[in-house]
């Protein structure tokens, strides 16, 4: 059996152990926490429930795929609820929007903002689902490691219908006119880590997955999905060893031997990079055994950091619905303070989650667990002055809106931003998403899964193909597995 680690036990590098181990390799995860899950860490204080990470349930399909490939179904391990209304969306405290889950109900919803937007409704959703169905079917599953993977005729002939080369931004101004339409749009845009303008048009396959195919939750949390993964994980053999925080990858000839940690040695075959990239590469390799330079990483356009407040509060909070998007103030100066003009937003936008007005378990009885994040630049100065701040001016616009005060509600109170994120998750430049999803960062434009260098060294997660968010980072540690078990076969 061939000996596998993979460093970092975040859902790709749970994704890739598991496969590798289901198909018969020997499989160690290392973890440098004291908890499975990366970014989608739990922790409970005086009875709140709180998760540190993901908080949106998108694509349920990739879940199905995933738990299939282990012939297990995501309901072996929790239970979903699927939102309704998907979410809130807040453009001052006498102006929302809550986006129904029933079509018929969304249509007439676009109707009475703007009239004839049902039908283009229609028409929009058509188009995504035919790029949700090509760009999730096909070409997220390829490992991008060349471009010859994509000299396909027939795959070159659907790039251009998949409007690689046009901007999210001009694309979804073909169909609707209305600004607040447009926000409501343009919304799931901000978790792919750049403007609309900057964004290629394929990610309207976005709005097909939260519209079509719902926003959900899983009861308990989403940290319920990593436990369902680590079991999957443990009953095909992985071992997964926390409080592990590799230190070095010994490579001789071009070729991984060991990896060290404070703990001890292990001997390999190959090694999985499931890590943060930059960290792997910068930390724990020589020079020479880098595929990427400084330069090249201080070049690409990170997707933003965020500033978090978990909060425990003794009252139920009034209007809030579980997903609710504070467009209060200006998309515009906050997009260009976080992508063109670096610096902590004037006027910020943020969200705000309240899973216990779903979930009665993540919360003592009467009272509400608040997630709230603000979208910032990477690399900001964060100190506990800066938070806060944004911490007084998220929440008098919060407590505008609801009518009520919070603040003095709260009874349990955590921040979490840039130090925080370089600190727990060696996170580059403290980014929460990874790379942002422009056209020149697509596909075999990322950062690649195979060293260059290290025969035998790979890599997985949102800072390589196919990029960020819970579902991505499921299928690249399937496509890394799939790369490894090609090169190295069990035997």
């Amino acid at each position: 059996m061939k000996k596998v680690i993979v460093i970092g036990a975040g859902f790709a590098g749970l994704s890739a152990a598991t496969k590798l181990a289901d198909e018969g390799y020997d499989v160690t995860i290392l973890e440098k926490n004291s908890m499975a899950g990366g970014r989608a860490r739990v922790f409970e204080e005086q009875g709140f429930v709180f998760d540190m990470g993901p908080s949106w349930y998108w694509m349920p399909d990739i879940f199905e795929r995933y738990f299939a490939e282990f012939n297990k179904k995501p309901s072996d391990y929790y239970q979903l609820t699927r939102l309704d209304p998907s979410y809130k969306v807040i453009f001052d405290t006498q102006d929302e929007i809550s986006l129904p889950a029933n079509m018929t109900a969304l249509e007439n919803l676009f109707e009475s903002i703007e009239k004839g937007s049902s039908k283009r409704l229609a028409d929009f959703l058509s188009e995504s689902k035919y790029k949700y169905d090509v760009g999730i079917g096909e070409f997220v599953w390829k490992p991008s490691i060349s471009i010859t993977e994509f000299f396909d005729f027939r795959l070159v002939s659907k790039a251009f219908s998949l409007d690689l080369f046009a901007s999210f931004g001009k694309h979804i101004r073909k169909f609707f006119k209305n600004e607040r339409l447009l926000k409501l749009m343009e919304f799931p845009i901000l978790f792919l880590g750049a403007t609309p303008q900057n964004t290629p048009a394929l990610y309207s396959l976005m709005n097909y997955a939260e519209i079509a195919l719902g926003t959900w939750y899983p009861m308990g949390g989403m940290h319920e999905i990593i436990k369902g993964m680590v079991a999957v994980a443990e009953e095909k053999g992985v071992k997964i060893k926390l409080n592990e925080a590799v230190t070095h990858i010994s490579v001789e000839n071009g070729i991984a031997n060991k990896v060290i940690t404070d703990n001890g040695t292990y001997n390999i075959d190959v090694v999985v990079g499931g890590a943060d990239y930059h960290h792997v590469e910068h930390n724990l390799l020589n020079t020479e055994d880098r595929n990427y330079s400084k330069k090249y990483w201080d070049n690409r356009t990170m997707a933003p950091s965020s500033l978090l407040f978990y909060l425990g509060v003794n009252r139920r909070v009034e209007k809030l619905i579980h997903h609710n998007l504070f467009f209060d103030e200006d998309f515009n100066l906050h997009a260009d303070e976080i992508y063109e003009n670096p610096k902590w937003p004037s006027k910020p936008l943020f969200y705000a989650s309240a899973p216990s007005k779903t979930d009665a378990s993540v919360a003592p009885e009467g009272c509400e667990n608040l997630f709230i994040l603000i979208p910032i630049a990477p690399d900001l100065e964060d100190n506990e002055a800066i938070r806060e701040k944004y911490y007084d001016i998220v929440m008098k616009r919060l407590e505008k809106y609801v009518g009520h005060d919070v603040r003095s509600h709260v009874v349990y109170k955590r921040s979490f931003a840039v130090s925080n994120f370089k600190k727990e998750y060696n996170s580059f430049k403290g980014n929460a998403y990874g790379l942002a999803n422009t056209l020149l960062q697509t596909a075999f434009l990322k950062p690649s899964l195979k060293s260059k260098k290290v025969k035998n060294l790979y890599y997985t997660g949102q800072l390589t193909v196919p990029g960020p968010g819970v579902p991505p980072s499921l299928i690249s540690g399937l496509v890394v597995a799939q790369q490894v078990m090609k090169e190295f076969k069990n035997s």
